[in-house]
């Protein structure tokens, strides 16, 4: 196809040149429309997630769902534990099953059949069985439909974005998970004030709400392309450039200028390393890229972030005892969580340094969680009656700062960093080891925090704080900026702690690079 040839300039000896200034894109308005909209229906499985996640913590809590399922106070601890934990099970498990199913099919088939399997597993979730065993079972179906959606979706939102854009709807994953988090709370104070505990409907309504969402992502995929980037890669040029055409919502040179430097991106990679073995990930500057990957979504767990969500009643009763005022300020907790979240992803994602951001914001959270640490251990809380001291207004308060600059930093932006670190020929396996770290330390921590916040109480704010600390480390020594670059670009790099880019020559190369540049 003669849109799709070559149009870049070339040197004698074939190298890559500069494009001149007049074929910089400028973009389009429904260009940015468009990779608003796939952005919000693909990152549909963020929010999915979210509301998950902060649905099973309350639910739990119900007295309708124990006297449905037939434990008592004394299994509270175990029942939690599962709950969560063999859902977090399924999404690692999901992971590697991912990898090859979005290499094969693509990334909206991929998304398509995940919201398929969580739906098999919210549905059964959702029917009253009366069995403990068969609401495991559906919990781990769940997490596999889960687990798979969030390995497809940072992928299919780096290889159709502009790089101007990237970070911040890349970011929209952490927002829109961090909406289901914030209505999930709320319907879950809301079931448990205006339904009777003894009909199962309380519990019933919240589990199967899940199943909206999870349709939404489903049906959404058939309003937008497949990614350009693996059309290109499986040889469907003519498919890959329409995509790019759509999202773009332009035809323009600069665009089919954009597609060529896809394609020799694209090309260089499988004719670098043609036949893929799995060892090729512990190749030097591979395996520096899928350490990091799997360094910096094990940190994002480690942060305590995580934990809080599924049990934030639990970790407020430390701080005021247990009521309806930790119910309370877990909902507010959530929609502290959503504004913090949209601050950075509308305002600051893409004007501050991805590398800077993840230590300050680790440093932050460390400094919260130490506070918070010493100060519940010499105020202890008071179980009974409604007023608050003024330490533990102190804590929320520090609490709150803590989610603040969690989703300034660890909550939004290891999903675009992740994603956009990796070269073509590693993309699918390096993301699905990044984010099976994810879901293996979500099922560790979830599965433990119960325990933790039984055993340690003031202790697990400590611990936490403690891992904020080597989490601000580990970002200062082996964190790369990758602000401001293109895919292609960020694959030619070395791999190694800096806050610029640290090869001036792969900006001769960075083509696409070039063509963005300055644009708003």
């Amino acid at each position: 196809m003669e849109e799709t040839q070559s149009l870049l300039q070339r040197s004698n000896d074939g190298s890559r040149l500069l494009l001149p200034a007049s074929t910089k894109m400028k973009g389009t308005t429904l260009g940015k429309i468009r990779a608003y909209w796939l952005g919000s229906v693909v990152c549909m499985g963020g929010f999915l997630f979210g509301y998950d996640s902060g649905i099973v913590g309350g639910v739990l809590t119900l007295a309708s769902f124990q006297s449905d399922y037939r434990y008592g106070s004394a299994n509270n601890t175990h029942t939690n534990s599962l709950s969560v934990g063999l859902q977090q099970l399924g999404g690692f498990v999901a992971c590697f099953i991912a990898w090859p199913l979005t290499d094969k099919l693509g990334r909206k088939k991929s998304l398509m059949i995940s919201s398929f399997i969580f739906c098999i597993g919210a549905l059964i979730q959702t029917i009253n069985t009366h069995s403990l065993a068969a609401f495991y079972v559906a919990r781990v179906v769940a997490g596999l439909g889960l687990g798979a959606a969030t390995v497809a979706v940072p992928m299919f939102n780096s290889e159709m974005m502009p790089k101007e854009m990237r970070g911040q709807v890349g970011s929209f994953f952490q927002w829109f998970y961090t909406f289901g988090i914030f209505v999930s709370y709320w319907i879950d104070y809301g079931v448990a004030r205006g339904i009777a505990s003894t009909n199962s409907s309380q519990w019933q309504i919240p589990i199967g709400l899940q199943l909206a969402p999870a349709a939404f992502l489903g049906l959404g995929m058939l309003t937008v392309p497949e990614s350009a980037r693996w059309l290109t890669k499986k040889g469907m040029h003519d498919e890959a450039w329409r995509s790019l055409q759509w999202i773009r919502a332009d035809s323009s040179q600069a665009t089919t200028d954009e597609m060529e430097e896809i394609r020799s991106g694209v090309t260089e990679e499988a004719m670098a390393t043609e036949g893929f073995q799995v060892k090729e990930l512990l190749e030097g500057e591979n395996f520096k890229r899928v350490f990091a990957a799997f360094a910096v979504f094990t940190a994002q767990q480690a942060t305590g972030a995580t934990a809080f969500a599924y049990f934030g009643p639990q970790y407020f009763s430390l701080i005021v005892g247990t009521g309806e005022q930790s119910l309370l300020l877990t909902a507010i907790f959530g929609a502290v969580k959503v504004v913090a979240c949209g601050v950075f992803v509308l305002f600051f994602s893409e004007r501050l340094s991805r590398r800077q951001v993840l230590i300050g914001g680790a440093a932050f959270m460390a400094a919260c969680q130490i506070t918070t640490a010493a100060v519940v251990k010499s105020y202890p809380a008071s179980h009974g009656g409604e007023y608050v001291p003024p330490s533990g207004i102190a804590t929320i308060i520090l609490i709150y700062l803590f989610v603040i600059a969690y989703n300034f930093s660890w909550g939004p932006m290891p999903w675009p960093y992740v994603s956009e670190i990796f070269p073509a020929r590693i993309r699918e396996p390096g993301v699905a080891v990044g984010v099976a770290s994810q879901w293996l330390f979500n099922f560790v921590f979830s599965l433990t925090t119960p325990y933790m916040i039984s055993s340690l109480g003031w202790g697990t704010f400590l611990l936490w704080g403690i891992f904020d600390v080597v989490i601000a480390i580990f970002a200062f020594i082996f964190l790369k900026e990758t602000r401001g670059l293109s895919l292609e670009a960020i694959a030619h790099q070395r791999f190694k702690a800096s806050n610029t880019p640290d090869d001036a020559s792969v900006k001769n190369k960075d083509v696409y690079a070039e063509h963005h540049e300055g644009q708003t």
